[in-house]
């Protein structure tokens, strides 16, 4: 039931009211004066007010700042004997919903209370809504207690409330947009956009009109003008995961906004400003692609104002087991099982993994086996056949100081470094192709 309160000294008046409201089912509570009617709206969980403007303690067009600047989402409705627009201009500015006058205007009470309560609701679902998003993207929430991931929390919390570039690198699948979420959502610019794009998603020419925006007829197919990422980022957080996958024509454009804060859209000629935060992201070694003009140098250091780097999965073995405790209560929800128990076994099965998929990996690794549990646990059995054999192997013929683990770690590395290109692997490694794809065959390199 939503609570009305009535602040009016003329005794008569606020009985009417009472009664109208009480008879439109909502809860009417009332008070003679301002300040036994600023007690009342504590007390009492208030949705709106309607108050007299003249009052015996004070005037409501001042109250109604009084109540705005303490309770944001309750609305004000101002009722007057006599009207006056300098009053109902400045009842506005304080804040108040609407201002009308008595007698005249008692046929708009109670369309106006339902507008109002309409007005509350929304404020309060997006208040509910911002709250949720915010307790997802808490530090708080992300798994791992390894030194190695509490290393990077604490980067991440301290570049949070900066307005500083922040530069994520490390191998995909490490969470580095969760990082990003965090980061924003702890940052003073928490209630804004966060706006996230992916750069190797486009064409030059698409990866262009996206981050920039574009003018009607600026090119075939520009039916009208649209905004960039970069304008819809303003006052907020721009994250561009893959950044290491951008043209060199477009870094040179993104130096410059991150340098001067303006933009031109393609086709215009009128520059924009856009004030927005720069979250990058990348899973290739910034450092070396500009050394070996891949990427631009001056870009690398305009991004590289404080570095975060994400560990891999194989160094935060300590946290797969509580990762998988949390995946599986998220699967079992999903497909509407009872939460499943899981055996000893699969998480030292899983802790023995190399994880080239990192955690996105372990995602969708315990997805499939809460899918094909048929019991109410999860058994080894369950594992895809190559994860059970791979751990095995790895268990029984290689240490973490064996040459085989070194090397088998060097060409997992090169192989995600060149995007599953084996060609470019066994470039870089100076093997041929043959030995390259005996050594994938051999430690299950996929």
């Amino acid at each position: 039931m939503k609570n009305i309160l009535i602040i009016d000294d003329e005794e008569k008046l606020r009985g009417l009211l009472v009664r109208i409201i009480k008879s439109e089912g909502f809860e009417a509570f009332e008070a003679p004066d301002l300040k036994s009617g600023f007690k009342k709206i504590g007390q009492n969980n208030i949705d709106v007010i309607l108050c007299d403007v003249k009052l015996p303690d004070g005037n409501g067009v001042e109250f109604v700042e009084k109540v705005k600047a303490e309770f944001p989402f309750i609305e004000v409705i101002l009722l007057t004997a006599f009207g006056k627009i300098s009053d109902g201009i400045q009842a506005m500015k304080n804040g108040a919903f609407d201002y009308i006058v008595k007698g005249d205007d008692n046929d708009k009470i109670i369309p106006l209370l339902y507008k109002a309560l309409e007005k509350t609701q929304l404020q309060q679902k997006v208040q509910q809504l911002e709250k949720r998003i915010s307790d997802k993207y808490s530090f708080d929430t992300i798994i791992g207690k390894s030194k190695a991931i509490e290393q990077a929390i604490s980067l991440a919390r301290k570049v949070a409330k900066t307005d500083s570039t922040v530069l994520l690198t490390g191998e995909t699948g490490t969470g580095k947009e969760v990082f990003a979420q965090a980061i924003h959502e702890n940052s003073n610019r928490a209630g804004q956009s966060f706006v996230a794009l992916n750069c190797s998603t486009f064409s030059r020419e698409i990866l262009e009109s996206e981050l920039f925006g574009h003018k009607q007829g600026a090119f075939t197919g520009a039916l009208k003008d649209k905004k960039g990422f970069i304008e819809e980022a303003n006052g907020g957080t721009l994250f561009l995961d893959e950044i290491g996958e951008m043209p060199l024509e477009l870094q040179a454009k993104l130096l410059r906004v991150l340098e001067t804060s303006e933009y031109i859209r393609v086709g215009d000629t009128t520059p924009k400003k856009s004030n927005f935060r720069l979250i990058a992201a990348t899973n290739r070694d910034l450092k070396t692609e500009s050394e070996a003009h891949h990427f631009r140098s001056d870009l690398y250091f305009r991004l590289n104002i404080f570095g975060i780097n994400m560990p891999p999965l194989r160094e935060r073995v300590k946290d797969i087991a509580p990762l998988i405790t949390y995946f599986t209560r998220q699967f079992s929800a999903k497909t509407n099982k009872k939460t499943l128990a899981v055996d000893a076994a699969f998480v030292e099965k899983l802790e023995t993994y190399h994880w080239p998929g990192n955690v996105r990996e372990l995602k969708n690794i315990i997805e499939r086996s809460v899918i094909l549990a048929n019991e109410d646990r999860l058994t080894v059995d369950e594992l895809p056949y190559e994860i059970q054999h791979q751990a095995e192997k790895t268990t029984k013929s290689m240490s973490a100081f064996s040459l085989a683990s070194t090397e088998k770690l060097q060409i997992q590395k090169v192989f995600n470094y060149a995007k599953g290109n084996k060609a470019e692997t066994a470039r870089l490694l100076e093997i041929g192709i043959a030995t390259l794809y005996r050594k994938l065959e051999e430690y299950n390199i996929h």
